[in-house]
């Protein structure tokens, strides 16, 4: 039996596979795949994750595959230069401000073009049979003593005993890129031990084990990466102890632990985040790491209002409601009108999560002043707008940095983007429908409140009051067609990058109170004509 399982190890390892691969590394029937002996049988060949991720991105780019889902509004430079860096297998440096996608683009890439894996069942530092040499297998399968001559960590001693104790019935689990990456944020508490692992002394007390054995040894942040994509954010926080230790694993590939006579290789894609200013910053990060991290990439904020909605829209976790592109295109608006305010520290960034968190405001504030209480679909208005000041995090720059200064300028930065997004949808109507609906408006005045709904038989609503406005509501019939376009195309434009539409798709029961915004938009765009058509007062909107 000793000689026919080194025979079948010495031919698995010398012989071709006999399987088809669907990805780098990845057997078509993977799944049934679920042992030892299951790999060796298949001639199983382990490709690492720097070479799985530039094989998989180059079958993306043969087949016109999606390489990088979700990343938005980077296709004329950062995705090149990330094409680039993965082609060329090089460890990564990310710069940019807060809120530039750069961890998510890590997380991307790791869930999308790094293959599953075979991991014996239960490691916590993915250990995949083929970390093994093969002499090194063949030593562990008749339970003899390692015949290497530098002690070196290929797995845990916990998957070593498994191997042992179940031979070719060994279990393994096939892994997948996103649950081998890890994301390590840098702040002052992190530790070297964090990071390279430390001597266990509960391990110690319970196996009965020395301090300096490897069965004493708990894997670090590094070692849980393995096979994986490590990410730390942030890097320039770390202080230099720490950096020196990622070095080594940059420079050689490995490093070494306390007193141990072990070296450890986490076999990693390394993925490091920096904010421009601390990047710059003289001495924030050792020059041979700066040096090592092969690819420096400059991200960015989203170029375009439409890049930015997608953002929003892909980002915002939000209950069930429809959001029309309009109130998608004011905050959009707020957040673009922010980045280049000089009112606002542009150092320290507007972030698009600020968005992201406004939508999902937003539809809070729907549901508290009108969904929950009538049963109905959360829909945003213009009414509801000033709600957002909750999740504005930006920093003055001009001015003493007060709640009371920040929230000046907020209400501007919405006042304009009402403005700008309101007389997108009126501009071009003749001056005669504007002098009708100015002449209809003569004594009277049009109600709006957050409370007020769309159409309501047994109080005062929108529909209602329009009777009286025949003009205007024919102008927001047509805005209601346009919008419904607007709706349907910017549907497809999420399909792009997989983003789901239930939000945005159009619905019967969506109707009335997409009308209800609409309205409040169309009066808002009427109050910056020149010469304004309507003036806003605290009872509603009169003739100006």
């Amino acid at each position: 039996m000793t000689q026919e399982l080194e025979n079948l190890v010495r031919r698995s390892y010398s012989s071709i596979p006999k399987y088809t691969e669907v990805m780098a590394g990845l057997p078509e029937d993977y799944k049934q795949i679920k042992t030892l002996g299951d790999l060796l049988e298949i001639n199983y060949k382990f490709v690492g994750a720097k070479e799985q991720l530039r094989q998989n991105l180059i079958l993306k780019m043969q087949t016109n595959g999606i390489k990088y889902p979700e990343i938005i509004g980077f296709e004329d430079d950062v995705i090149p230069a990330l094409d680039r860096a993965i082609l060329a297998c090089h460890d990564v440096m990310l710069v940019g401000q807060i809120g530039q996608a750069k961890t998510k683009i890590a997380q991307t890439i790791s869930k999308n073009l790094l293959s599953p894996i075979p991991v014996i069942k239960g490691s916590i530092t993915n250990d995949t049979p083929m970390d093994l040499p093969q002499d090194e297998m063949i030593s562990v399968l008749e339970d003899k003593e390692s015949p290497a001559s530098i002690l070196k960590f290929y797995m845990d001693s916990e998957s070593m005993e498994k191997i042992r104790n179940n031979k070719l019935d060994t279990k393994i689990d096939w892994v997948e890129g996103k649950d081998r990456y890890k994301y390590v944020l840098a702040t002052p508490d992190i530790s070297v031990k964090d990071l390279v692992g430390q001597i266990d002394a509960i391990k110690i007390t319970k196996k009965g084990t020395e301090m300096y054995q490897i069965e004493s040894y708990s894997p670090g942040q590094l070692m849980q990466a393995k096979h994986g994509l490590f990410c730390i954010d942030e890097l320039p926080v770390l202080d230099t102890r720490k950096q020196v230790a990622l070095l080594s694993v940059l420079q050689e590939g490995r490093f070494t632990t306390g007193a141990y006579p072990v070296i450890f290789e986490p076999k990693t894609v390394f993925f490091a985040t920096a904010n421009p200013i601390d990047y710059t910053h003289s001495g924030k990060i050792i020059e041979p790491l700066y040096d090592r991290l092969k690819s420096h990439i400059h991200t960015h904020y989203p170029k375009s209002i439409e890049e930015e909605m997608l953002i929003i829209i892909q980002e915002a976790k939000i209950s069930k409601s429809f959001i029309p592109i309009f109130m998608l295109r004011i905050l959009a608006r707020i957040i673009q009108n922010a980045r280049t305010s000089n009112e606002i520290n542009q150092d320290k960034g507007v972030s698009v999560r600020i968005g992201i968190h406004s939508l999902e405001l937003l539809v809070g504030e729907a549901e508290r002043t009108r969904a929950i209480s009538h049963k109905m679909l959360a829909i945003p208005r213009p009414s509801d707008i000033f709600c957002i000041n909750q999740a504005t995090k930006f920093e003055l720059a001009e001015m003493d940095d007060t709640i009371v200064n920040r929230e000046k300028i907020l209400k501007d930065l919405i006042s304009v983007s009402l403005k700008e997004t309101s007389l997108e949808y009126i501009k071009g109507t003749d001056l005669s429908t504007l002098e009708k609906i100015k002449q209809e408006f003569t004594g009277k005045t049009f109600q709006v409140s957050q409370k007020i709904l769309g159409l309501n038989s047994m109080q005062i609503s929108y529909e209602n009051q329009l009777r009286n406005f025949e003009t205007m509501r024919n102008i927001i019939e047509t805005i209601y067609e346009k919008i419904s376009g607007e709706q349907k195309e910017f549907e497809k434009k999420t399909l792009q990058y997989n983003i789901r539409t239930e939000s945005i798709t159009m619905s019967e029961n969506a109707k009335n109170e997409l009308r209800a915004a609409i309205t409040e938009m169309v009066l808002e765009g009427l109050c910056w004509l020149e010469p304004k058509i309507l003036d806003k007062k605290e009872a509603g909107f009169v003739a100006a």
